[in-house]
């Protein structure tokens, strides 16, 4: 968003409305329910994956968004629970996210509703997404009342996402898809569904097992094949042993034989005896 003022300037006035901002928080701002706590940490997990392998998609976790409203002096604010902005430069905010300061606005704003919690006016963030920021996609999760509703913004207003045959709501350009699953909103990323950590730890401890299992029986097979080759081996030397001693018993017999029998009579050379 260009604005005339140097963006020094422009710095200090948002970490200024940003400053202001967190001291007007009531203490309950700080109290979170347990089920949008778990919703957070199911979406960042999730989207952490996806980051790895679009660099680009950058997620980010109840950052106050600051952002210049016409005719006002002061920004318009809003805190997402969890906000995707997609931008192939690094985003690095430190505590808000200033639009006129950024390379890209949010691309997707996700809340998390709790009939126990008052944090948020959500009817009013709504109308700053929708209107003010028209930030492209919108979900919000009930998990209470098991309720989930992905928007997509038509340049006019917000439109609810249909799903697909598989009762999953897209967003094409990013690949991914997010639906109920478990009671939780998860994400498919190209048709697969994006495991969390504890399901990664436990294919890898699977795997181990597996291998395991296979070294083992490898293992085993070795020893079984030295074992019979140590067989072989030694019927092997018993053989040729066998083989020796038989070509001795045969030489000790030529022997003796060549001993013990008489020698020939001699040939009589025709003269008659004297009488």
């Amino acid at each position: 968003m260009a604005s005339a003022k140097p963006r020094a300037l422009i710095a200090v006035a948002y970490e200024e409305a940003a400053r202001e901002y967190l001291r007007s928080l009531p203490p309950e701002h700080f109290m979170e329910a347990t089920a949008r706590a778990t919703q957070r940490k199911i979406t960042l997990e999730s989207l952490d994956l996806l980051h790895a392998r679009r660099p680009e998609v950058q997620v980010f976790n109840e950052l106050l968004v600051q952002y210049p409203r016409p005719g006002e002096r002061k920004p318009g604010q809003v805190v997402p629970d969890n906000m995707v902005v997609v931008c192939d430069q690094p985003l690095k905010p430190d505590t808000c996210y200033n639009l006129p300061l950024e390379p890209a606005g949010p691309y997707w704003a996700l809340e998390y509703v709790s009939r126990n919690s008052k944090r948020k006016d959500y009817d009013e963030s709504f109308d700053k997404y929708e209107q003010e920021l028209k930030v492209p996609y919108y979900l919000v999760f009930y998990p209470e009342n098991q309720e989930l509703t992905l928007y997509r913004h038509t340049g006019k207003k917000y439109v609810a996402v249909k799903p697909t045959k598989q009762g999953r709501y897209p967003i094409p350009p990013l690949d991914l898809e997010v639906a109920l699953h478990d009671g939780w909103a998860r994400f498919w990323y190209q048709g697969e569904l994006l495991p969390l950590p504890a399901d990664l730890q436990r294919a890898l401890d699977e795997a181990t097992r597996r291998a395991e299992s296979e070294n083992r029986r490898a293992d085993e097979a070795d020893r079984r094949a030295e074992s019979e080759q140590r067989r072989a081996d030694e019927a092997t030397q018993r053989a040729e042993a066998a083989e020796r001693r038989l070509a001795e018993v045969e030489r000790q017999l030529t022997q003796l034989r060549s001993q013990t029998e008489p020698p020939p009579p001699r040939r009589n050379n025709g003269s008659k005896p004297a009488k």
